[in-house]
């Protein structure tokens, strides 16, 4: 009996014995297993972290050099580039500064050095100009970089001494239509939101990452207050340095690992990897043993001690462990992934809607808000000016979330399409539902508003298919026809409507996510509140809508979001200059009389003082206009008056041309392919294509039987 129990208690101990080196050979290759996941999800952290950063880097230096153009054309004009700075500033929200830098004596009545720059106060945008000669810029080594490479470049870290901000600075040169250098445009970013962004969400609590520049200097990072953490991080940056310099340029690897312990003798590991493309940025992501092994040690603790109670059970207890720490692991990861699929499309589709609602007339004030009740909306608005004219949309997908969502996208893509070249509201949302019925074998379907306002004259056409009739503020709602929604039946036929709006009127546009929004009594805001706040609104567009929405979440008290809400105010303010001239002459539809058109152009031009190369561009722009009027407003052997303005208020030069020939619109013809040789190239579109290129706008209009074509010049 004794040596039977001998020999149990000699099994069970070489039983718990080789179940605990199993265990720990388990333990250690789950370890391994983790590293090698580990290093996959730290270069995935460090490429997602990358992309924000380059798109942070992309967006500002977008910001700036989309208005290289704007200030090359006011060179003329030294203080005209404080607004197009300013610009610049409100493009982007970590932008602190924007300046430009003359080439010495560039303006002389400014003195050899010329550097007006804008910045962020306080929440305003001041003014000033900085250049000194105690101050002298041409003698900043960047300044000096640029110059010797003629090629953009973001400068390293430092700290700017009035602000006390961390900033880095994107530098781009300017040259005059001869190819010469004349300026240095350049914006000013603060590294400390950077930051903060890079360090929002990490894939451990403690971990955390930075950036450096090329030279090793750290640009953002955490925000530490320990002093221990602060001189954890320099160490690391001092051996990634040190790091960096042993690697091989050519050496393939995404990111490249080494491990570290901190003061408090905890392991770790640091990962870094270089930024493609320019600037040659490095970033790292620190990670520290006693998280990313947590769950492990925690699990071999478990196995250990169930093995003294029963070797049975723990086989048991470890199959099931093992099984449900994998679903878990798959949900999460599942979850992870729907998760970043959901922002991306968030992302996107705010990037379908309008990016700026500054549209640089004095005409129109416009602003637009799209608050979506989940992640992603099947709401939508747009709007662009052409040739004169405001085009803009609003609609409501029906359903919600990522379904509505794509067909938002389909139905703004449709309606930029045929807009581009289409001036009637009905064309347009007959091409739209067309289009939408192929294939619609989910019924879903758009209620969709589409008007285009002429910016002249205010006249306002627009067809509405089922959506919330828009309100004139100070008015009644708009009038409109039993069209229906979009998406439904391919062979409808939309009926456009016409209006006038006054100067100085607002135009309120909304889904029914404004009026059919609830409070927890389950109580809807309705039309009645929303006329109430219109009667007393202000004339800013974008103050209306933010009233209109402060007063909903004021309403609602915390209930929960039930559909998208988007807004959309449009002021209109009709503007008219005092006019220095105004000719009238009255034409034939004769070719014959070309000639007594172009004396009377010349006359004009020379009263207004008008140089000969411009004098010439704009006669035979307006030549080119009236002999297309003459070839197609009156039928063939049939005589007609064509009626040329020629009007001038100082600062625009305006030609109208009027006849009461049949409708014809110039601007709806696409332009002529100029790409393709004269042989494959269809026939017209060459006409309409001159005039657009030589005068500034061209706008037409069909008024009380009347072709109305007016075309501008800037004097």
């Amino acid at each position: 009996m004794k040596l039977k129990t001998n020999t149990s208690l000699i099994i069970i101990i070489a039983a718990a014995i080789l179940l605990q080196g199993l265990s720990a050979v388990q333990y250690y290759y789950t370890r391994s297993l983790l590293a090698d996941e580990l290093e996959k999800r730290a270069e995935s952290e460090l490429s997602i972290k990358a992309v924000i950063v380059k798109n942070t880097l992309n967006l500002a230096e977008n910001s700036l050099n989309g208005h290289i153009w704007d200030m090359k054309r006011n060179l003329l004009h030294p203080d005209s580039s404080y607004s197009v700075m300013e610009l610049v500033l409100r493009s982007h929200p970590n932008l602190t500064g924007c300046w430009v830098a003359y080439v010495p004596n560039y303006f002389p009545e400014k003195g050899r050095l010329f550097e007006p720059f804008v910045w962020w106060d306080h929440g305003e945008i001041k003014h000033a100009e900085i250049a000194a000669e105690g101050r002298d810029y041409t003698q900043n080594r960047y300044y000096k970089a640029v110059i010797a490479s003629d090629a953009p470049m973001w400068t390293d870290l430092y700290q700017d001494v009035v602000s006390g901000l961390n900033l880095v600075t994107y530098m781009v040169p300017i040259h005059d239509g001869k190819g010469d250098l004349v300026a240095m445009f350049g914006l000013d970013m603060s590294t400390e939101q950077l930051g903060d962004t890079l360090n929002y969400r990490h894939i451990y609590p403690s971990s955390y990452n930075f950036l450096l520049t090329e030279k090793g200097q750290l640009l953002a990072g955490p925000k530490h207050t320990k002093e221990k953490k602060v001189q954890e991080m320099a160490h690391i940056i001092s051996l990634i340095n040190d790091s960096t310099t042993e690697k091989s340029l050519s050496d393939s690897r995404r990111s490249f690992v080494f491990p570290i312990k901190d003061a408090d003798g905890d392991e770790g590991q640091v990962f870094y990897a270089n930024l493609k493309g320019d600037p040659k940025w490095k970033m790292a992501l620190v990670c520290y043993d006693k998280e990313v092994f947590a769950q492990l040690k925690k699990m071999r603790r478990i196995i250990g001690f169930l093995m003294l109670l029963a070797l049975l059970a723990l086989g048991l207890i470890i199959a099931r462990y093992v099984k449900n720490n994998q679903k878990l692991q798959q949900a999460n990861l599942k979850q992870e992934r729907i998760g970043s699929e959901l922002r991306i499309a968030t992302n996107i589709q705010k990037e379908m809607l309008p990016r700026s609602f500054a549209l640089a007339r004095d005409d129109i004030d416009i602003f637009g808000s799209l608050t979506p009740a989940r992640e992603v909306g099947g709401d939508l608005y747009d709007f662009f000016v052409r040739d004169e004219k405001l085009f803009f949309c609003i609609g409501d997908v029906s359903g919600k979330g990522v379904p509505s969502a794509i067909v938002m996208a389909v139905i703004h893509t449709m309606f930029r399409m045929a807009s581009a070249h289409e001036n009637n509201p009905a064309k347009i949302m007959q091409t739209i539902n067309e289009t939408a019925c192929e294939g619609n074998e989910s019924n879903m379907f758009v209620t969709m508003f589409i008007g285009v306002l002429d910016l002249p004259t205010g006249h306002l056409r627009y067809c509405n298919a089922g959506h919330d009739r828009p309100v004139v503020v100070g008015g009644e709602v708009l009038a409109e026809k039993a069209n229906i929604p979009v998406g439904l039946f391919a062979d409808f036929k939309y009926v456009m409507e016409e209006t006038t709006i006054a100067d100085g009127a607002m135009l309120f546009l909304y889904t029914d996510g404004l009026t059919e929004a609830k409070n927890l009594e389950r109580q809807q805001f309705g039309l009645p509140r929303v006329m109430a706040m219109l009667a007393d609104c202000p004339p800013d567009a974008a103050q209306l809508v933010e009233q209109m929405k402060q007063a909903v979440q004021t309403f609602c008290r915390g209930a929960e979001q039930s559909d998208d809400l988007t807004l959309l105010a449009i002021r209109y303010m009709k503007v008219n200059h005092e006019a220095v001239l105004e000719e009238s002459l009255v034409l034939q539809n004769d070719v014959r009389q070309v000639k007594t058109l172009n004396a009377f152009v010349k006359q004009v031009m020379e009263r207004l003082g008008i140089e000969a190369s411009l004098a010439k561009q704009i006669q035979l722009a307006v030549e080119e206009a009236v002999v297309n009027v003459m070839d197609y407003a009156y039928p063939v052997d049939q005589t007609g008056d064509i009626d040329v303005q020629a009007m001038s208020d100082g600062q625009w030069l305006k030609f109208v041309i009027t006849d009461r020939g049949v409708a014809f619109d110039p601007t709806e013809k696409q332009k002529a392919d100029t790409t393709l040789s004269a042989e494959d190239r269809p026939v017209g579109g060459m006409g309409i294509l001159l005039v657009r290129e030589l005068m500034d706008s061209i706008n037409y209009e069909r008024t009380d039987g009347k072709n109305v074509l007016t075309l501008k010049k800037k004097m």
